[in-house]
């Protein structure tokens, strides 16, 4: 039966309505139960709906395409900013106008910032290795007796002085004076005067014609910077003769040897390795590789120390006492090894900024291979002497652990930016039974006498650098050195060209600088006598050449000589003691 015109259907009228044709009871049970859920479904998703065009009506409709206007400026990177991401970047450019900075200002901004953190770096540098004079004097001093301490210890002290006065005068004139541009200091274009030769239609630098004083076109921050590096350089090739010629020669000869060696025989042979000279030219010149190469100094500095100390000990003659009638040595131990050995680490920390230092650069990341390089040299090259006094004396020796640390450092520095940590810890390793074997050979064979073993850390361990420079350079840097393109390899690595200009080069530097050193020794040891009188030998340097003992408490204040005479000094005796005190 239909339902009545008019009537509603209602939900509750299914039950009792009677069902169209095809439609079940049961599907009308289901419409019935699910019907609300529905109805509210639809309220929601018209809710949405109504929300969605209000939000959407908020964004104007899309403008016709246009030319782009200018990009807007970076937000300031957020503060704080702990993890240094964000700090740093082209927001921290300040603008002087509106509309700025321009890209020819940013670029400016960043090359001066690029040198700005190149001059940073080598003037750290720099300071570290101006603190090796601390580590020269501790070491050295152990080395010696007490009664030569005061006198030991002021050389190593005065040397900086006297170095640093005499370089200042002419001897980075000499040596950088005609450098040229250096592009990671800017500013030294300044140093463009090298005086040179012409053979076999070749140019060949001898030495620099500007900058004495550092005066004229020279005061500038970039040749400052370079002075200060090359300076602490310098002055630590001066002090390593002090230690073999120890205890036996006058404070005023050490004067006189200081200006020497800081005013001409230095800078002379870095000159022509650092300064532009020839022997860094031999690869531009005769296809020698890329010239001599020695990065951080172990013949610029250590050898041309090395050999000057062997001068002036064959000069002065071995300490009395040291050698028998019939030749044989007799060991006369220093006073103070801890002394020594504390000498020895910082000169161990120190040569983390000779060798990296010598970059020049504070961007470049060769950085970090050299610093590994220089401390795995070390480490083997302590190891290996130590291993080496074992095996053939029983016991390992204090004083060669020491030297040989200090061995695999002068080996490494001419090779530490060319070559693997592999071969770095080998080239340590084999200084350290070097310096053993040389010691004993210059001592036993030579009849010289080296209290501190200076001529075999420094000089035979600094030829031994450069050669290895020649053998093991991996080719992975370099590029440009010296002016000649591509890397620089070794022996081991396709280029024996290479050991070739570093085999020239030590031997230039043993006849120059053994040549010269000699000459000035021997003239002045005839015209003024090098050597102290027998007696004050005897005595000890401190109080006949100082006027005061290095450890008055020890020897005593009765025997105290001052300069200007017999000292009034008395021995403490209990009538002296304040009234509290007794």
């Amino acid at each position: 039966m239909a339902p009545e015109a008019g009537r509603h259907f209602l939900p509750g009228d299914c039950a009792s309505a009677r069902p169209e044709e095809g439609t079940t009871v049961a599907e009308l049970e289901s419409i019935k139960r699910t019907l609300p859920w529905r109805i509210i479904a639809a309220l929601v998703v018209a809710c949405l709906l109504a929300v969605g065009g209000w939000v959407f009506a908020q964004d104007k409709a899309a403008a016709p395409a246009a030319p782009a206007a200018p990009a807007a400026a970076p937000a300031p990177p957020p503060k704080p900013d702990p993890g240094g991401i964000a700090t740093g970047g082209i927001a921290d450019v300040t603008a002087k106008e509106a509309g700025k900075p321009t890209l020819a200002e940013i670029a400016d901004f960043a090359g001066h910032n690029r040198v700005s953190i190149n001059l940073m770096w080598t003037l750290l540098t720099g300071f570290l290795v101006m603190f090796m004079q601390a580590g020269f004097a501790l070491a050295e001093t152990g080395f010696t007796r007490a009664k030569n301490v005061a006198h030991t210890m002021m050389m190593n002290f005065m040397v900086y002085a006297i170095g640093m006065t005499g370089y200042w005068i002419m001897g980075f004139a000499l040596q950088m004076g005609g450098a040229s541009p250096l592009a990671t200091l800017g500013g030294t274009g300044v140093l463009d005067g090298e005086f040179t030769i012409s053979l076999f239609g070749k140019d060949f630098g001898l030495w620099g014609t500007k900058g004495f004083f550092l005066a004229g076109s020279t005061y500038d921050v970039g040749v400052f910077a370079l002075f200060l590096f090359q300076m602490v350089f310098m002055d630590t090739a001066a002090t390593i003769p002090t230690g073999a010629m120890a205890e036996r020669w006058k404070f005023s000869s050490f004067v006189t040897y200081g200006f020497f060696i800081s005013m001409i025989t230095y800078p002379l042979f870095a000159n022509w390795v650092w300064g532009g000279g020839w022997l860094s030219q031999l690869g531009k010149n005769f296809g020698l590789g890329h010239g001599y190469v020695d990065f951080a100094g172990s013949s610029v500095v250590h050898m041309v120390g090395g050999v000057t100390a062997l001068a002036g000990a064959m000069v002065l003659g071995p300490r009395i006492g040291k050698f028998n009638k019939d030749g044989s040595p007799n060991p006369i131990p220093g006073h103070n090894l801890p002394m020594a050995a504390l000498g020895c680490f910082i000169l161990a920390f120190g040569w983390f900024g000779f060798n990296p230092g010598s970059t020049l650069a504070g961007g470049d990341l060769r950085i970090a291979v050299i610093a590994v390089n220089t401390m795995l040299a070390s480490a083997s090259g302590a190891i290996f002497a130590m291993f080496y006094m074992w095996a053939k004396y029983g016991k390992p020796d204090p004083s060669m652990m020491i030297n040989g640390m200090l061995a695999g450092l002068v080996a490494i520095t001419a090779p530490c930016a060319f070559v693997s940590s592999f071969w770095a810890f080998v080239i340590g390793a084999f200084a350290g039974v070097l310096v053993c074997w040389s010691v004993f050979f210059i001592e036993r064979t030579m009849k010289v006498d080296d209290p501190v073993g200076a001529i075999s850390v420094h000089g035979t361990c600094g030829a031994w650098g450069v050669l290895s420079l020649g053998i093991f350079a991996d080719g992975t840097y370099g590029d440009g050195f010296n002016g000649v393109p591509s890397t620089v390899k070794g022996l081991l690595y396709g280029d024996p060209s290479q050991l070739v200009a570093q085999i020239i080069g030590p031997i230039v530097n043993l006849c120059f600088i053994f040549g010269a050193s000699w000459a000035f020794f021997k003239i002045y040891d005839v015209v003024f006598s090098m050597r102290v009188s027998p007696e004050v030998e005897l005595e000890g340097l401190d109080v006949p050449e100082m006027g005061a003992h290095g450890y008055p408490e020890v020897h005593g204040p009765a025997t105290l000589v001052h300069a200007m005479g017999t000292s009034a000094v008395k021995p403490p005796t209990m009538s002296m003691a304040p009234e509290r005190s007794r």
